[in-house]
């Protein structure tokens, strides 16, 4: 399970599960810098530790993203831990997040300031409730245009997209199917996400005639 970290002193990484005061983001940022964690109301969640087999679609996914960002030069992929600051009082790491070329602007050296224009989360057990709710809400607040969301335990996969209301709405599958407006050329057969071992990477390149 995720847990909360307190600690003595900010002055060096966390040690021990007691927060004596809440840290800024800026001091987040540095004290958990390429650590898996999330920063709430001035206080840390760490992220527990993944699967191989949810490390095997994320990394899947990323792969895909860059890709296609690549060779379209659409912008820029990032896989987790990257922070994604919400609003004011959350700073988000999901597992991969996109940014268009034309929003690179909200890219700073050590996160990103603002919405992804994609964001992804691999729900494990103890996700659940972050990834299905606060999260949910957090990033349509935030104006994530693409919420994804897949579970590898139920084999199903989640899109959502925002509406013209600045409400996310699930996107259809077609034909088992589904295709990103954010990224064109952007698209899953996903049933092929659930096989063991997944898809080869030349595959489905070859599917979007990049190779």
């Amino acid at each position: 399970m995720a847990q909360q970290l307190e600690i003595e002193n900010i002055a060096t990484p966390p040690t021990i599960t007691h927060q004596k005061h809440r840290l800024t983001f800026e001091e987040f940022l540095t004290l958990y810098e390429s650590i898996h964690a999330e920063w709430i109301d001035g206080k840390v969640i760490l992220m527990s530790p993944p699967t191989n087999k949810h490390q095997k679609l994320v990394g899947f996914l990323y792969a895909l993203l860059q890709h296609l960002a690549e060779a379209h030069d659409a912008g820029d992929v990032f896989v987790a831990p990257f922070a994604m600051k919400t609003n004011e009082r959350r700073g988000r790491e999901p597992d991969v997040l996109f940014i268009l070329k034309e929003n690179l602007d909200r890219l700073k050296s050590s996160h990103l300031l603002g919405a992804a224009d994609i964001a992804v989360e691999v729900i494990s057990p103890e996700s659940q409730t972050r990834d299905r709710g606060d999260k949910f809400y957090e990033y349509e607040q935030a104006g994530v245009r693409e919420y994804w969301m897949f579970d590898q335990k139920r084999k199903q996969a989640e899109f959502y997209r925002l509406n013209a209301e600045s409400i996310y709405q699930l996107v259809p599958l077609e034909d088992g199917i589904f295709r990103s407006e954010v990224l064109t050329g952007f698209w899953l057969r996903i049933e092929g996400l659930w096989q063991d071992p997944l898809p080869t990477l030349i595959s489905v390149l070859r599917e979007w005639k990049l190779i």
